[in-house]
């Protein structure tokens, strides 16, 4: 999408790259600040129905599913690979710089280049889930980003996913799965489900490196286990240590004050992704909407992760009184804890915890090689780097202090040693909004609101829909 305020019910049917286009379709000629203006949640789509109240309709059309080149832009437009992220930072020691754990850019903003998000994408015909760039080969980035080039989106879209299922999954529709104004419309027949999925473990990993370090020097209380040092009382500073522990100095945080900043991150990253589907589906004529999808395990129950269960007092946190009335009234309930996605044998999603590493600093070491590892970023750089001289630039990278590793390491061993879990306070993966995209009912839209309140592009693909026989 440009910002030529091109109108987009006319135009050519050119991709931009030398390529028609098989219908006449102007998404590509499509304004930004057109998307920006005329972008709104619009739910009702063909072949839904409202049961009751001032707005009950049926639509008599049929459900039509998108095309498969509509799918492909929105899952583009949420998190495809475009290329070398700049890097443009200051590396020398002191400076932050190695907080980098990724040179590959998306879509979307992700913190220390990590891209936490993962996204699946639901139809009638299954469940896929799209590849992030750190789960790709260097020849599949480069690939991919000559795909995105070419406009190629099918066949880039086929080369990103990874099929989960093969029928329409998702979680009850009842609440606390789902809230009750969403019941009507949520996964209606023809409709495309995005689904994006937060990772929190890199990001937490990777943030204890640079908060622990001798410039920044953050110490962590436990907050459930009356405010003691998290593992960390040997680096305190009062000690002889490198860790700041006095308050007065604003330094001192809680288990849950670091958690709460990386589930921040985590989700912004995901409310971009969001963001740009509500624009692509207004470029496409569509409609949709984002819409509660916020529960600790009833996604990744649907989807087929490896759930584990733990008693409730010990996924709580609970102390030593609430957990003995727990179980004296049979109250300690199995919680599922969802710590990765396998298919045929392949680990698609995994958390960085046990059981997929022996131990947590085994998991931290992990995050450490994919920066200074033999095949890490600052040690042999991805053929898509954006610098000129990408050796030189990584030589001048300063590695992780040794100080933040031994101090990172103390305070998972203990989080998971007192825990059993990580992160303690949040599961390590997230959702918190879908996106659901449909092909619209004009004649909805003309019954009970202002002509204006649906756009040209809406209403030209509503009616190339209309003169498409509808499929067998």
């Amino acid at each position: 999408m440009n910002a030529t305020g091109n109108d987009p019910a006319s135009g050519s049917q050119s991709t931009g790259a030398g390529q028609d286009v098989p219908e006449t379709r102007h998404h590509d000629a499509y304004s930004l600040l057109d998307a920006l203006r005329d972008r709104r949640s619009r739910r009702f789509g063909l072949g839904m129905e409202i049961p009751a109240g001032p707005l009950a309709y049926r639509s008599r059309h049929v459900a039509r599913p998108l095309a498969e080149e509509d799918e492909a832009l929105l899952a583009w437009a949420a998190c495809g690979i475009t290329g070398p992220a700049l890097a443009d930072l200051c590396y020398a020691p002191g400076h932050g710089g190695n907080i980098m754990a990724g040179l590959v850019g998306r879509t979307v903003a992700s913190g220390d280049c990590l891209q936490t998000i993962a996204l699946f994408v639901i139809n009638d015909q299954g469940a896929w889930l799209i590849r992030r760039p750190n789960e790709l080969t260097s020849a599949q980035l480069t690939e991919a980003i000559a795909l995105g080039e070419r406009r190629e989106w099918t066949r880039l879209y086929h080369a990103m996913r990874v099929q989960v299922a093969d029928r329409r999954v998702h979680p009850p529709i009842e609440p606390l799965f789902n809230i009750n104004a969403n019941r009507w419309s949520l996964h209606a027949p023809g409709s495309s489900y995005f689904l994006p999925v937060g990772d929190l473990t890199p990001m937490y990993l990777n943030g204890l490196l640079e908060i622990l370090n001798e410039d920044t020097g953050v110490y962590v209380l436990d907050e459930r286990n009356l405010y003691r040092p998290a593992g960390l009382a040997r680096f305190a500073r009062s000690r002889g240590g490198h860790l700041d522990d006095d308050p007065a100095h604003g330094k001192v945080i809680t288990i849950k004050h670091l958690e709460q900043f990386v589930t921040d991150f985590v989700n912004l990253e995901m409310g971009m992704v969001l963001q740009n589907l509500g624009l692509m589906t207004q470029a496409l004529g569509l409609g949709g909407y984002p819409h509660f999808a916020n529960h600790d395990f009833a996604w990744f129950e649907s989807l087929g992760f490896t759930l584990q269960k733990m008693p409730a007092s010990r996924y709580l946190g609970t102390g030593p009184l609430v957990t003995a009335g727990l179980r004296l009234l049979r109250k300690d309930l199995p919680v599922p804890l969802a710590v990765g996605l396998e298919r045929d044998g392949n680990h698609l999603l995994k958390a960085l915890t046990p059981p997929h590493f022996p131990s947590m600093t085994d998991a931290l070491k992990a995050v450490l090689d994919r920066k200074f590892g033999v095949q890490g970023i600052f040690r042999q750089p991805p053929d898509v780097s954006a610098w000129r001289h990408p050796n030189a630039v990584v030589q001048g990278v300063n590695p992780i202090e040794s100080k933040a590793y031994k101090a990172a390491s103390a305070f998972l061993e203990y989080v998971w040693r007192r825990y059993g879990r990580f992160p303690v306070h949040v599961p390590p993966f997230r959702c918190g909004l879908g996106h659901q995209v449909v092909h619209l009912d004009a004649e909805f839209y003309d019954r009970f609101y202002r002509p204006e309140s649906l756009p040209a592009a809406q209403r030209a693909e509503f009616a190339r829909t209309q003169s498409r026989p509808p499929a067998t």
